[in-house]
C-alpha cells in the first residue's frame, strides 16, 4: 500500500514538513559521502528555517499537555493496558519538560556560528558552494566520515526536543482515527465534514494502482480527484467509467 497524507491546517502541515526533514537527515547523517553530508548539512538548515515559527514551541507544549489530560482520564479502564498507559504519559512529560528546557529561538547555536550561516547564504546561489567560493568548506568536506558525522549531530541535536515533541503529536494523529474503506466513482470523490475537528486525511491505494489522489479540503468538505500520470509523469483525467477503491482515515486529536 502507499499511503499520502493531506493535513487540514497550518501547524499540522509545518510538524509533516519538519518530520520529513529530520527523516532525511538522519538518513543522510549516517552514509559516509561528502556528497551525503552535505545534503545533510542543507537539510538542516531548511530545519532552521522550518522550525524558526515563534509559536512552534508552544503549540506543542500545550498539545503534549492536551494529550497528557486526556491519557489520564483512561486510568483504571480495564480496556486500557496500565503500563502502556505509563509508558506513553511519561514519555509526554519527558519531550514537555525538555522543550521547556529550550532557551531563546529555536536553532539560535546555529544562527551564532558565523562560518554555518556564510555556508548557507553561499548554498542559496546555484553552484554557490564551490571549492574556490567556500574553501574552508571544501576542507571540512574533506575530514573523515566520523569527524563530519560527529559535526551534523551537534549541529541538529539542539532539535531533538523539537523532533521528540512533533513524533508523539503525530503518532498519536496517525492512530486517532478509523479506517474506512472508500470508493471513487468516476475517479472523483467528495464527502461533507460538517465543521469537524479533523486536522488530517490519510489515503491508502495498492501501490501497483496507477493513480494519484488530488486532495482539497477545509472544515467544511472534502474532495479528491484521482488522477492517471502518462510516462512523462504528466497528470491525465481518469476515465470517468473507472471507480477507485481506497482506504481513508480521518485523523483529529
Amino acid at each position: 500500500m502507499i499511503t499520502y497524507e493531506y493535513p487540514f491546517n497550518e501547524r499540522t502541515r509545518t510538524l509533516l514538513r519538519l518530520e520529513d526533514l529530520f527523516d532525511k537527515a538522519a538518513y543522510f547523517i549516517q552514509l559516509n559521502g561528502p556528497r551525503e553530508h552535505h545534503v545533510a548539512l542543507l537539510t538542516i538548515f531548511e530545519i532552521l528555517e522550518v522550525a524558526g515559527r515563534a509559536d512552534l514551541k508552544m503549540d506543542l507544549i500545550q498539545e503534549l499537555e492536551r494529550q497528557r489530560q486526556t491519557l489520564i482520564s483512561y486510568r483504571n479502564n480495564p480496556e486500557i493496558s496500565e503500563t502502556a498507559l505509563s509508558g506513553v504519559l511519561y514519555e509526554i512529560e519527558h519531550v514537555s519538560a525538555d522543550l521547556l528546557g529550550m532557551s531563546g529561538k529555536i536553532g539560535q547555536q546555529l544562527r551564532d556560528n558565523e562560518w554555518l550561516m556564510g555556508i548557507k547564504s553561499r548554498a542559496a546561489i546555484p553552484g554557490g558552494v564551490c571549492e574556490f567560493d567556500l574553501p574552508s568548506y571544501h576542507h571540512w568536506q574533506h575530514q573523515m566520515p566520523e569527524e563530519r558525522r560527529l559535526a551534523l549531530v551537534a549541529w541538529l541535536t539542539p532539535f531533538s526536543p523539537l523532533y521528540d515533541g512533533l513524533s508523539i503529536v503525530l503518532r498519536l494523529l496517525r492512530q486517532s482515527g478509523n479506517v474506512e474503506h472508500q470508493v471513487a466513482k468516476g475517479g472523483a470523490f467528495q464527502m461533507s465534514l460538517s465543521g469537524s475537528l479533523s486536522q488530517m486525511v490519510r489515503l491508502s491505494l495498492e501501490i501497483d494502482a496507477p493513480f494519484i489522489p488530488e486532495i482539497s479540503a477545509n472544515k467544511y468538505a472534502l474532495n479528491i480527484r484521482f488522477i492517471r500520470p502518462d510516462n512523462e509523469h504528466r497528470s491525465r483525467q481518469t476515465d470517468n467509467e473507472v471507480d477507485i477503491p481506497f482506504d481513508m482515515v480521518l485523523c483529529n486529536l
